[in-house]
């Protein structure tokens, strides 16, 4: 008589197009593929799989994705990209050099919101000194957003993680312990540094990976769990670097309330349904660049708040 595969719980720590890496509860690691023509598991999922019997294959099977609490994704007009699930912050890197995109950040942001995910904002390159200087001051918005009167709502932290690794190492274990935080960033941010210097031998381990399935492509458009300490506390989820960050999974009235500018002051307009654009008494148009008040909102944040809004609108036409 055939021995039964047993049915157990793991974590799924990574994932390679078709298969996945799914850790057990004893730690160990297996290549499992999902069941049926289309897998739905993402980075972060509890999910219940089995192990072949002895002599039946090496790959287990993800039979069922546990409930998540959270999902953290893009989307797109062709596709949805899915980041990670059951996360509890996002640490959103970008640099001095090359110029970031506000409005990439605002999406990161917003997507954030969205699912009910803590942000943190993370400048690099603080070295180099008149461009770090001009980034700081773009970030001004983000810096002086408030909850309430005094606490901020984006912690915004300055780092040189090529000149000041174990300063900022320290400051960043201040934000990350405890905590399961995805590492999103463009490309040249300095994301690869920041997890090489939190996690020593994270290429040895994405390579040895991509050796078991007889590829090396997917070490640079993975996403990847790694844990931190020996008690399984604090993980640190390295993922692909973007040029774009699609928010069709949103509708254009979500955006006040996934920009904490404009939706403290969007329960004050005249009409309960104001889109903030042109309507007489909105309390939003009314704070865009007002120099000297607490709920002034930058030309830079509003002008995104504006394009967001058509573009969804078109995108719920069809």
């Amino acid at each position: 008589m055939a021995e039964r595969a047993q049915l157990q719980e793991g974590l799924v720590v990574s994932s390679h197009g078709r298969h996945y890496v799914v850790e057990a509860a004893s730690g160990a690691r297996h290549m499992c593929h999902p069941r049926g023509k289309k897998g739905q598991a993402v980075v972060g999922d509890r999910v219940q799989w089995l192990l072949p019997p002895a002599g039946q294959g090496e790959e287990g099977s993800i039979e069922k994705v546990l409930p998540r609490k959270n999902l953290f994704y893009r989307q797109d007009e062709i596709r949805t990209k899915s980041f990670a699930a059951n996360i509890d912050q996002v640490l959103i890197l970008i640099a001095a050099e090359p110029v970031f995109s506000e409005s990439q950040l605002a999406r990161a942001l917003i997507a954030a919101e969205a699912a009910h995910i803590r942000p943190i904002i993370a400048l690099n390159k603080r070295d180099l000194t008149d461009a770090f200087a001009a980034a700081w001051q773009r970030l001004a918005p983000y810096r002086q957003m408030r909850h309430g009167q005094d606490e901020p709502h984006y912690e915004v932290l300055q780092l040189s993680l090529t000149t000041e690794g174990e300063s900022d190492k320290a400051l960043l274990m201040q934000h990350l312990r405890g905590k399961s935080t995805l590492v999103l960033g463009p490309s040249g941010s300095g994301k690869s540094t920041l997890i090489n210097l939190l996690i020593p031998g994270t290429n040895a381990a994405t390579g040895e990976i991509s050796q078991a399935l007889n590829s090396g492509k997917h070490t640079t458009t993975t996403t990847t769990w790694y844990w931190m300490d020996a008690a399984h506390e604090t993980a640190l989820i390295d993922s692909p670097g973007f040029q774009e960050f699609g928010l069709r999974h949103l509708q254009p009235t979500d955006l006040a309330r996934c920009m904490p500018d404009i939706g403290a002051l969007a329960d004050q307009c005249k009409f309960y349904n104001c889109t903030h654009l042109h309507e007489p008494g909105c309390a939003v148009m009314a704070q865009v660049e007002a120099e000297g008040s607490p709920h002034a909102i930058s030309a830079s944040r509003y002008r995104i708040y504006g394009d967001l809004f058509e573009e969804l609108s078109q995108e719920t036409r069809y």
